[in-house]
């Protein structure tokens, strides 16, 4: 087993892995939502269209996602994340220059291989450097979520508002050069820790059922499940929705924008309060304000709510992601790590692939958003029950461990 002198420097560990969070989960996944409107209507895409791409990025991270947490296992999580980087930056590249919709389709594809290699293996080699401060250096990492979002708020609305011909494709391109960026970063500081015998691992098939018997880590797993559907939905079509009821694309990108800003501290004081105050507390709090932040609109769809709702989200998402992946871990074996990541985010990505195609038949069977919302709003309800079950499994987890 390693010393704590062998480790990387923490803040080496965190910087790499917000670099790579914002490729692999903002710009590979959440800052589609702010690409579409250029993009469709230079393609001249229906929502239901832009909808499906989303959601067959969803079915490639549903496809590998278990695999990737195998290879991981098996491989080392830094090469899962260095494939899945190299991934991304030729994904990004062909969409910058595709127009065929099932070309696209296989390029958004591609993505979601892409997030499913280097984000759950980044995950769990993070949590496996530092296990005693799982949350807080999880949330760290998961900064480059709220970093992403204020650079894709600020940026993306400017680039295609100043460049409407084309301005989507340059969007990708650089996306393609960043993830590019990110990959050697990878290759010249991350390694996998030492001690874990990965032969036993992938011999040790009683291990990896036992994962998918723990009733805290399946019950995790139904929580990131509805963060997937909502969380998903709201990326892609609360911007159209903004733009929807006559607010500016400057003004809804400066919101997303600060969301964004509000999250890359909102992050690390998350995974800081989970180690705290418990990851199932964490939980219920920050799927309350998400529920919140999702109805406003939905009732008042004016300005005012609208920027409530990307606060409310600011402060909250990414507690979600930290508490739930730090969750996931707690009570597993170290070794079972990035089976137990890959298993929960397996729940995570059928809601992705659910998500969108289901919202863009919804919103134009109603020509509207408000009842894509309010469902969205029931499900964050339903994952405020299951949060405080998750207290209650993972103490009876414990206890059968012990």
């Amino acid at each position: 087993m390693y010393t704590v002198n062998q480790r990387p420097a923490a803040w080496l560990l965190v910087l790499t892995g917000v670099i790579c969070t914002l490729v692999v989960v903002v710009f590979a996944r959440l800052a589609y939502g702010l690409v579409l409107p250029a993009m469709r209507e230079d393609l001249d895409l229906s929502y239901s269209q832009a909808a499906n791409l989303g959601t067959v990025t969803a079915l490639g991270y549903l496809a590998l996602v278990m695999l990737a947490g195998i290879f991981a296992g098996r491989f080392g999580g830094r090469l899962a994340i260095l494939l899945g980087l190299l991934m991304g930056a030729l994904g990004f590249l062909g969409l910058s220059l595709a127009s065929n919709y099932f070309v696209l389709m296989a390029l958004m594809v591609l993505l979601g291989f892409a997030t499913a290699f280097a984000y759950t293996p980044l995950i769990s080699l993070l949590g496996a450097w530092y296990p005693e401060k799982r949350g807080t250096i999880i949330g760290l990492a998961n900064s480059g979520v709220g970093l992403g979002m204020l650079v894709a708020g600020s940026l993306i609305p400017w680039i295609t508002g100043k460049y409407p011909d084309n301005g989507w494709r340059l969007v990708w391109i650089l996306f393609s050069l960043t993830a590019l960026a990110a990959a050697l970063l990878v290759y010249l500081v991350l390694r996998d820790p030492p001690g874990v015998d990965r032969s036993s691992q992938q011999t040790g098939k009683t291990k990896t059922r036992s994962v998918y018997r723990n009733s805290h880590v399946v019950t995790i797993g139904f929580i990131y499940g509805v963060v997937g559907i909502t969380y998903i939905v709201q990326s892609i079509f609360m911007y159209s929705f903004a733009l929807d009821v006559g607010i500016s694309a400057a003004t809804a990108g400066r919101l997303v924008a600060l969301m964004g800003f509000i999250s890359i501290f909102a992050g690390p004081g998350w995974g800081w309060a989970a180690d705290k105050i418990g990851h199932a507390n964490a939980l219920v709090i920050c799927m309350s304000l998400s529920l919140l932040g999702t109805l406003l609109p939905v009732f008042w769809p004016t300005t005012t709510a609208f920027a409530c709702h990307y606060v409310l989200l600011g402060f909250s998402i990414t507690g979600l992601f930290t508490s739930i992946l730090a969750a996931s871990t707690s009570t597993v074996q170290p070794v079972q790590a990035p089976v137990a990541v890959s298993f929960v985010t397996l729940f995570f990505a059928i809601g992705q692939l659910l998500g969108p195609a289901v919202a863009g038949l919804l919103i134009e069977w109603q020509e509207g958003f408000q009842l894509v919302f309010a469902l969205s709003a029931v499900l964050m309800a339903m994952g405020i029950v299951l949060s405080l079950i998750s207290a209650r499994t993972r103490q009876q987890n414990m206890l059968f461990q012990s």
